[in-house]
């Protein structure tokens, strides 16, 4: 890597002297010309022979007046309109300046152009480091612009390891600083925590923003971000089951994604137009998208969450063709994708809460410690806080140790198989929202539901009352009821407890399962995301999954 920089360094210098002999002239007549001329005419030639004389022009203007931000500039200009990863060179040069200039403002917004570098390339391992290491000169300054252009950028990498819930905060902060300041950023700030609002489920927040946005850029004359708001609002649709708006509106930002060579939002577009056909039952018409998608992981390594289940429908769909060797192509393919999304997040999370989230903690502990340093007592509050925070380290070390026991406890209940009487809940509703249901209807449904439990079809994704009654053939209003009298649980608690029996069982048998991520046993168990198994296992067992493998083990042993 050292090697190949040095290359691009040489190449770059003999560019730039070859650029010296063949322009002095002009280059000597634009000297005079002012930054904001120069920067002008840097975007009005941009693509053409001509440009290069006026960034050269600007960075040599700006070293001939020992003007640091300028000179810090005049690379930035390099960075934005060169190709690939002459952008890291150029990035690398920004910081070499502004270290020689000693200033924090100009070391930290080095340090976050290189990291921005970094995420175009979605290297985000590289970004996130840049940015903590400019989030640590940055946050020495009183320069608010900076400070925020990095809240933006923190919130960019919780909302790829989808951390969205402390995202949405970040970004509510850049739209509220960057509105009537930058209409880029703004707009930009107001497409992620649509985003956000997205992937966090709540659809209706995420359409209202998408379309504020692009009201928002119509207002500010501003079209840069509009097919990214067309986009989003596309894969909003998806998940709102409109399947002919979301092709539309994703078919509609593909020309913009090419043309900004924006390969992750394009793979989205693909696989979401693919799932869209698959829903559809077209799975002939999604293939083709997919495949896309598998080729843009081919060539760029870029892969998310969400884009795993591409190939989980690819090996669906050769398996249904009886086509072994496809099958297995695409479950190599898959384990690749595990690998490289395993590697990210382990990285990643921990980087983001052991240095950017803890550092947060600090200056907000600082800014309480200074307001207090300003008041007349002082020592008191002073001391009154150490007690309280020597009480609070007391009360949660006892709170730990007694949760332990608790979560023991439960687990022993739960290893057991004890549950609550459902008499009792009987008892309790007395014959509550059956009253009208014949005991023949009752006994019907009953003996359906200990068929459709002894087959496990409880494993079924997104399994509903209407789902249900539609396998037992029966009213879905008569169903819930006939459940919540004689199980003594709400329907979507029946299915729960449903699946985590069944990972229970599997945990006690199989040590395989035991070594299962979270993921994965949301899988086994048939829930929708990792955040809902985990939420439905500590209801059941009153124990987080992780104190209820390692106790099982210890049995074990």
């Amino acid at each position: 890597m050292l090697k190949f920089r040095s290359s691009l360094l040489l190449l770059l210098m003999t560019q730039q002297l070859f650029a010296n002999w063949n322009e002095p002239k002009k280059s000597d007549t634009l000297s005079g010309r002012s930054y904001d001329y120069l920067f002008d005419k840097i975007e009005l030639t941009a693509g053409s022979e001509r440009q290069q004389i006026y960034l050269s022009s600007f960075l040599r203007k700006a070293k001939t007046e020992k003007n640091d931000e300028e000179i810090l500039n005049g690379y930035k200009n390099y960075v934005h309109y060169c190709d690939g990863k002459l952008k890291l060179v150029y990035a690398d040069s920004m910081i070499y300046a502004a270290k020689k200039a000693d200033k924090d403002a100009l070391i930290g917004s080095a340090y976050l152009s290189k990291g921005i570098v970094f995420y175009s390339l979605k290297n985000y391992k590289s970004a996130l480091d840049h940015y903590l290491i400019a989030d640590n000169f940055i946050s020495k300054t009183d320069d608010d612009y900076l400070v925020y252009k990095v809240k933006y950028n923190i919130a960019q990498i919780k909302y790829y390891l989808g951390f969205y819930d402390e995202a949405v905060p970040l970004l509510k902060q850049c739209i509220e600083y960057f509105s009537g300041k930058n209409a880029r950023a703004y707009l930009n700030s107001l497409h992620s925590l649509g985003l956000c609002y997205g992937r966090m489920g709540n659809y209706g927040l995420a359409s209202q923003t998408n379309a504020e946005g692009l009201k928002e850029g119509e207002r500010l004359s501003n079209d840069e971000m509009k097919y990214y708001f067309i986009h989003s609002e596309g894969v909003n649709q998806y998940f709102k089951s409109n399947y002919a708006d979301a092709v539309k509106s994703i078919n509609a930002s593909i020309p913009m994604l090419l043309k900004n060579r924006d390969f992750a939002n394009e793979a989205v577009a693909y696989f979401y137009l693919g799932r869209s056909y698959w829903d559809l039952h077209k799975p002939e018409r999604a293939v083709p998208y997919f495949m896309k998608v598998d080729r843009i992981f081919e060539n760029k390594n870029y892969i998310r969450p969400d884009l795993r289940q591409n190939y989980e429908l690819l090996i669906k769909y050769y398996k249904g063709k009886q086509d072994l060797n496809k099958e297995l192509f695409y479950i190599k393919k898959l384990l690749k994708a595990d690998s490289v999304l395993s590697s990210r997040y382990v990285y990643l999370s921990g980087r983001i809460r052991k240095v950017y989230d803890t550092k947060v903690l600090i200056e907000d502990k600082q800014k309480i410690e200074k307001l207090f340093n300003n008041r007349k007592y002082n020592d008191y509050i002073y001391s009154g806080v150490i007690v309280v925070l020597f009480s609070a380290v007391i009360f949660f070390a006892h709170r730990h140790s007694s949760n332990k026991k608790t979560y023991r406890l439960k687990f022993e209940q739960a290893i057991n198989g004890r549950k609550a009487s459902v008499q009792k809940t009987q008892r309790e509703n007395g014959a509550s929202g059956i009253e009208d249901i014949s005991s023949e209807t009752v006994a019907q449904i009953l003996r359906k539901l200990e068929k459709f439990e002894s087959d496990k079809k409880f494993l079924l994704k997104d399994l509903n009352a209407a789902k249900l009654a539609s396998i037992t053939n029966s009213n879905p209003k008569y169903l819930s009821a006939i459940i919540r009298h004689h199980k003594g649980k709400k329907f979507v608690n029946y299915i729960s407890d449903l699946k985590i029996e069944h990972i229970i069982a599997l945990l006690k048998e199989d040590k395989k399962i035991r070594k299962y991520s979270n993921k994965a046993l949301a899988e086994e168990g048939g829930f929708s995301s990792t955040r809902k198994f985990s939420q439905a296992f500590f209801a059941k067992t009153g124990c987080p999954t992780s104190f209820f493998i390692d106790e099982i083990n210890k049995m074990s042993e």
